[in-house]
Protein backbone atom coordinates (compact mmCIF):
# COMPACT_ATOMS: atom_id res chain seq x y z
CA UNK A 1 0.00 0.00 0.00
CA UNK A 2 0.97 3.40 -0.60
CA UNK A 3 2.51 5.15 2.35
CA UNK A 4 2.13 9.17 3.52
CA UNK A 5 5.62 10.21 4.11
CA UNK A 6 6.73 14.06 5.83
CA UNK A 7 10.34 14.18 5.16
CA UNK A 8 11.55 17.07 7.66
CA UNK A 9 14.25 18.17 6.00
CA UNK A 10 16.37 21.64 4.92
CA UNK A 11 14.26 23.31 2.48
CA UNK A 12 14.32 21.42 -0.60
CA UNK A 13 15.23 24.50 -2.57
CA UNK A 14 18.95 24.39 -1.12
CA UNK A 15 19.44 20.50 -1.78
CA UNK A 16 22.04 19.68 -4.51
CA UNK A 17 20.24 16.92 -6.16
CA UNK A 18 23.83 15.43 -7.57
CA UNK A 19 24.83 14.18 -3.81
CA UNK A 20 21.74 14.70 -1.30
CA UNK A 21 20.94 11.60 0.32
CA UNK A 22 17.39 12.97 1.29
CA UNK A 23 16.68 14.00 -2.71
CA UNK A 24 17.53 10.02 -3.72
CA UNK A 25 15.35 8.73 -0.66
CA UNK A 26 12.51 10.78 -1.79
CA UNK A 27 12.77 9.90 -5.55
CA UNK A 28 12.85 6.22 -4.45
CA UNK A 29 9.25 6.58 -2.15
CA UNK A 30 8.09 8.65 -4.97
CA UNK A 31 9.14 5.81 -7.63
CA UNK A 32 7.16 3.40 -5.73
CA UNK A 33 4.16 5.42 -5.50
CA UNK A 34 4.40 6.94 -1.86
CA UNK A 35 2.98 10.43 -1.28
CA UNK A 36 5.50 12.90 0.26
CA UNK A 37 5.25 15.79 2.32
CA UNK A 38 7.99 18.47 2.87
CA UNK A 39 8.62 20.43 5.95
CA UNK A 40 11.36 22.44 7.67
CA UNK A 41 12.29 21.80 11.54
CA UNK A 42 10.65 25.35 11.90
CA UNK A 43 6.73 24.45 11.44
CA UNK A 44 7.15 21.74 13.77
CA UNK A 45 4.61 22.40 16.85
CA UNK A 46 3.87 20.47 19.73
CA UNK A 47 0.03 21.32 20.72
CA UNK A 48 -1.66 20.03 23.62
CA UNK A 49 0.44 16.59 23.31
CA UNK A 50 0.18 16.18 19.67
CA UNK A 51 2.79 17.19 16.71
CA UNK A 52 1.59 19.39 14.00
CA UNK A 53 3.46 20.67 11.23
CA UNK A 54 2.55 22.71 7.99
CA UNK A 55 3.37 20.40 5.34
CA UNK A 56 3.59 21.07 1.72
CA UNK A 57 2.72 18.18 -0.99
CA UNK A 58 6.02 17.76 -2.46
CA UNK A 59 7.16 16.40 -6.31
CA UNK A 60 10.66 15.05 -7.47
CA UNK A 61 12.64 15.08 -10.46
CA UNK A 62 15.90 14.21 -10.93
CA UNK A 63 16.73 17.58 -13.11
CA UNK A 64 19.25 20.43 -11.56
CA UNK A 65 17.24 23.67 -11.35
CA UNK A 66 13.81 22.18 -11.71
CA UNK A 67 14.07 19.16 -9.37
CA UNK A 68 10.70 19.83 -7.22
CA UNK A 69 7.22 20.94 -6.89
CA UNK A 70 5.46 22.20 -4.05
CA UNK A 71 1.62 22.49 -3.00
CA UNK A 72 0.21 24.74 -0.44
CA UNK A 73 0.93 24.91 3.10
CA UNK A 74 -1.64 22.55 5.09
CA UNK A 75 -1.32 22.27 8.84
CA UNK A 76 -1.15 18.96 9.71
CA UNK A 77 -0.98 16.39 12.25
CA UNK A 78 1.63 14.20 12.10
CA UNK A 79 0.15 10.88 13.65
CA UNK A 80 -1.88 11.17 10.32
CA UNK A 81 1.46 10.12 8.53
CA UNK A 82 3.02 6.39 8.08
CA UNK A 83 6.59 7.58 8.20
CA UNK A 84 8.39 10.57 8.97
CA UNK A 85 12.10 11.03 8.02
CA UNK A 86 14.07 12.72 9.96
CA UNK A 87 16.18 14.76 7.81
CA UNK A 88 17.72 18.45 8.68
CA UNK A 89 21.77 18.60 8.78
CA UNK A 90 22.81 19.11 12.00
CA UNK A 91 24.32 21.46 13.90
CA UNK A 92 23.43 18.52 16.53
CA UNK A 93 22.30 21.94 19.00
CA UNK A 94 19.01 22.23 21.28
CA UNK A 95 17.13 23.06 18.70
CA UNK A 96 18.17 19.84 16.66
CA UNK A 97 17.66 17.67 20.35
CA UNK A 98 13.83 19.49 20.87
CA UNK A 99 12.73 18.18 17.35
CA UNK A 100 13.43 14.40 18.73
CA UNK A 101 12.05 15.23 21.45
CA UNK A 102 8.58 16.71 19.76
CA UNK A 103 9.03 13.81 16.99
CA UNK A 104 9.43 11.43 20.01
CA UNK A 105 5.36 11.96 20.89
CA UNK A 106 4.12 10.20 17.53
CA UNK A 107 6.97 7.13 17.39
CA UNK A 108 6.69 4.52 16.81
CA UNK A 109 2.87 4.79 15.61
CA UNK A 110 4.32 7.04 12.81
CA UNK A 111 7.44 5.30 12.08
CA UNK A 112 9.95 7.89 12.82
CA UNK A 113 13.63 7.02 10.54
CA UNK A 114 16.12 7.15 12.48
CA UNK A 115 14.26 6.45 16.13
CA UNK A 116 14.06 10.27 17.31
CA UNK A 117 15.48 9.14 20.93
CA UNK A 118 18.42 7.22 19.62
CA UNK A 119 19.22 10.02 17.44
CA UNK A 120 19.30 12.50 20.75
CA UNK A 121 20.94 9.83 22.81
CA UNK A 122 23.84 8.77 19.83
CA UNK A 123 25.59 12.08 18.64
CA UNK A 124 27.91 10.80 16.23
CA UNK A 125 31.28 11.79 17.82
CA UNK A 126 30.05 10.11 21.37
CA UNK A 127 28.04 7.00 20.25
CA UNK A 128 31.58 5.90 18.47
CA UNK A 129 33.20 5.83 21.57
CA UNK A 130 30.93 3.05 23.13
CA UNK A 131 33.91 0.77 20.42
CA UNK A 132 36.90 2.74 21.73
CA UNK A 133 39.14 -0.32 20.65
CA UNK A 134 37.67 0.06 16.60
CA UNK A 135 39.02 3.82 17.27
CA UNK A 136 41.70 6.34 17.19
CA UNK A 137 43.17 7.35 20.55
CA UNK A 138 40.64 10.03 21.11
CA UNK A 139 40.17 12.72 23.97
CA UNK A 140 36.54 14.34 24.71
CA UNK A 141 37.42 17.68 26.78
CA UNK A 142 37.34 21.31 27.55
CA UNK A 143 40.93 21.07 29.29
CA UNK A 144 44.16 23.02 27.89
CA UNK A 145 45.91 20.65 29.98
CA UNK A 146 44.77 16.84 28.82
CA UNK A 147 44.98 18.45 25.05
CA UNK A 148 48.66 19.75 25.34
CA UNK A 149 49.00 15.85 27.57
CA UNK A 150 47.52 14.01 24.77
CA UNK A 151 50.06 16.10 21.96
CA UNK A 152 52.56 15.61 23.59
CA UNK A 153 52.41 11.49 23.54
CA UNK A 154 50.67 12.03 20.35
CA UNK A 155 52.72 14.06 17.99
CA UNK A 156 50.39 14.96 15.26
CA UNK A 157 46.79 15.66 16.23
CA UNK A 158 42.93 16.20 14.72
CA UNK A 159 41.06 19.30 16.92
CA UNK A 160 37.55 19.60 16.10
CA UNK A 161 34.25 20.53 17.27
CA UNK A 162 32.09 17.63 19.30
CA UNK A 163 29.08 18.27 17.56
CA UNK A 164 30.21 20.39 14.15
CA UNK A 165 29.36 18.58 10.72
CA UNK A 166 30.52 18.43 7.13
CA UNK A 167 33.99 18.99 7.74
CA UNK A 168 33.62 22.45 9.37
CA UNK A 169 36.54 23.83 12.36
CA UNK A 170 38.40 20.30 11.81
CA UNK A 171 42.48 21.04 12.26
CA UNK A 172 44.95 19.76 11.75
CA UNK A 173 48.19 20.35 13.73
CA UNK A 174 51.93 19.19 13.63
CA UNK A 175 53.03 18.17 16.98
CA UNK A 176 55.62 21.41 16.99
CA UNK A 177 52.94 23.49 15.55
CA UNK A 178 52.30 27.21 18.21
CA UNK A 179 48.59 27.73 17.19
CA UNK A 180 47.43 25.41 19.87
CA UNK A 181 47.01 27.54 22.36
CA UNK A 182 45.09 30.47 20.63
CA UNK A 183 43.29 27.66 18.97
CA UNK A 184 41.36 26.23 21.66
CA UNK A 185 41.29 29.48 23.74
CA UNK A 186 38.90 30.17 19.89
CA UNK A 187 37.30 26.89 20.42
CA UNK A 188 36.36 27.89 23.74
CA UNK A 189 34.87 31.11 22.75
CA UNK A 190 32.73 29.73 20.07
CA UNK A 191 31.04 26.48 21.76
CA UNK A 192 29.93 25.86 25.43
CA UNK A 193 30.93 22.36 24.54
CA UNK A 194 34.21 20.01 24.57
CA UNK A 195 35.86 19.37 21.47
CA UNK A 196 37.40 16.24 20.45
CA UNK A 197 41.09 15.34 19.73
CA UNK A 198 42.26 12.42 18.22
CA UNK A 199 45.62 11.01 17.07
CA UNK A 200 46.08 12.20 13.19
CA UNK A 201 46.02 8.85 11.38
CA UNK A 202 48.11 9.54 7.82
CA UNK A 203 46.17 7.16 6.35
CA UNK A 204 43.96 9.77 5.45
CA UNK A 205 45.40 10.69 2.55
CA UNK A 206 44.51 7.47 0.92
CA UNK A 207 40.63 8.21 1.66
CA UNK A 208 38.10 7.99 4.60
CA UNK A 209 35.88 5.67 3.84
CA UNK A 210 32.18 6.52 4.14
CA UNK A 211 30.38 2.74 4.60
CA UNK A 212 26.54 2.62 4.51
CA UNK A 213 24.61 0.12 6.35
CA UNK A 214 20.75 -0.53 6.43
CA UNK A 215 19.61 -2.36 9.58
CA UNK A 216 22.74 -3.01 11.16
CA UNK A 217 24.30 -4.16 7.25
CA UNK A 218 27.05 -2.86 5.72
CA UNK A 219 25.47 -2.20 1.90
CA UNK A 220 27.87 0.08 -0.16
CA UNK A 221 30.94 2.23 0.53
CA UNK A 222 32.58 5.42 -0.93
CA UNK A 223 36.04 6.20 -0.96
CA UNK A 224 36.64 10.21 -0.25
CA UNK A 225 40.01 11.75 -1.12
CA UNK A 226 41.08 15.10 0.65
CA UNK A 227 42.82 17.78 -2.06
CA UNK A 228 46.45 17.74 -1.82
CA UNK A 229 46.38 21.02 0.55
CA UNK A 230 43.39 19.73 2.61
CA UNK A 231 42.85 17.21 5.80
CA UNK A 232 39.25 17.38 4.76
CA UNK A 233 37.72 14.77 3.07
CA UNK A 234 34.54 16.02 2.77
CA UNK A 235 33.39 16.66 -0.99
CA UNK A 236 31.75 19.48 -0.55
CA UNK A 237 35.31 21.32 0.33
CA UNK A 238 37.10 19.42 -2.25
CA UNK A 239 37.02 15.99 -1.39
CA UNK A 240 37.65 13.56 -4.54
CA UNK A 241 35.13 10.47 -4.28
CA UNK A 242 36.22 7.10 -5.55
CA UNK A 243 35.42 3.91 -5.97
CA UNK A 244 36.20 1.49 -3.13
CA UNK A 245 35.12 -2.14 -1.84
CA UNK A 246 35.33 -3.26 1.84
CA UNK A 247 37.84 -4.53 3.37
CA UNK A 248 38.36 -7.33 5.88
CA UNK A 249 38.92 -5.22 8.81
CA UNK A 250 35.83 -2.68 7.33
CA UNK A 251 33.81 -5.88 7.17
CA UNK A 252 34.98 -7.04 11.08
CA UNK A 253 33.82 -2.96 12.22
CA UNK A 254 29.98 -3.50 10.43
CA UNK A 255 29.90 -7.11 11.98
CA UNK A 256 30.95 -5.64 15.75
CA UNK A 257 28.60 -2.22 15.52
CA UNK A 258 25.37 -4.10 13.36
CA UNK A 259 23.93 -5.13 16.13
CA UNK A 260 23.78 -1.68 18.72
CA UNK A 261 22.66 -0.01 15.43
CA UNK A 262 19.69 -2.70 15.05
CA UNK A 263 18.71 -2.04 18.89
CA UNK A 264 18.51 1.22 18.42
CA UNK A 265 16.19 1.42 15.29
CA UNK A 266 18.77 2.92 13.13
CA UNK A 267 17.63 1.89 9.70
CA UNK A 268 20.23 4.39 7.62
CA UNK A 269 23.68 4.79 9.04
CA UNK A 270 26.79 5.96 7.96
CA UNK A 271 30.24 5.25 9.43
CA UNK A 272 33.68 6.55 8.72
CA UNK A 273 36.68 4.86 8.25
CA UNK A 274 40.57 5.89 7.82
CA UNK A 275 42.88 3.19 7.22
CA UNK A 276 41.66 0.53 10.01
CA UNK A 277 39.67 2.38 12.47
CA UNK A 278 36.33 4.02 12.63
CA UNK A 279 36.10 7.77 13.64
CA UNK A 280 32.12 8.22 13.52
CA UNK A 281 29.21 6.64 13.44
CA UNK A 282 26.64 9.21 11.81
CA UNK A 283 23.06 8.23 12.46
CA UNK A 284 21.24 11.99 12.48
CA UNK A 285 21.23 13.01 7.92
CA UNK A 286 23.85 10.35 6.55
CA UNK A 287 24.72 11.11 3.18
CA UNK A 288 26.62 8.78 0.46
CA UNK A 289 23.77 7.12 -1.50
CA UNK A 290 23.81 8.39 -4.77
CA UNK A 291 27.85 8.46 -4.99
CA UNK A 292 27.68 4.38 -4.19
CA UNK A 293 25.22 4.34 -7.19
CA UNK A 294 27.08 6.41 -9.16
CA UNK A 295 29.46 4.21 -8.93
CA UNK A 296 28.36 1.12 -9.51
CA UNK A 297 27.33 0.04 -5.73
CA UNK A 298 23.94 -0.78 -4.86
CA UNK A 299 21.15 1.16 -5.24
CA UNK A 300 20.87 2.11 -1.42
CA UNK A 301 17.68 4.16 -1.59
CA UNK A 302 15.84 0.96 -2.81
CA UNK A 303 17.49 -1.00 0.33
CA UNK A 304 16.18 1.82 2.50
CA UNK A 305 12.80 1.65 1.76
CA UNK A 306 12.46 -2.20 1.65
CA UNK A 307 13.43 -1.71 4.91
CA UNK A 308 10.90 0.56 5.96
CA UNK A 309 8.36 -0.66 4.41
CA UNK A 310 8.90 -4.53 6.03
CA UNK A 311 8.39 -2.17 9.27
CA UNK A 312 5.23 -0.86 8.01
Amino acid sequence: MPLKIAVQMDHVSTVNIAGDTTFALSLEAQRRGHKLFHYTPDRLSLRDGEVFARVEEMSVRDEKGAHYSLGEQVRTNLAEMDVVLLRQDPPFDMNYITTTHILERIHPGTLVVNDPAWVRNSPEKIFVTEFADLMPETLITKDVREVADFRKQFGDIIVKPLYGNGGAGIFHLHEVDRNLASLLEMFAQMFREPFIVQRYLKDVRKGDKRIILIDGEPVGAINRVPAEHDSRSNMHVGGRAEKTELTKREREICERIGPSLKERGFILVGIDVIGDYMTEINVTSPTGVREVKRFGGADIAALFWDAVEAKR
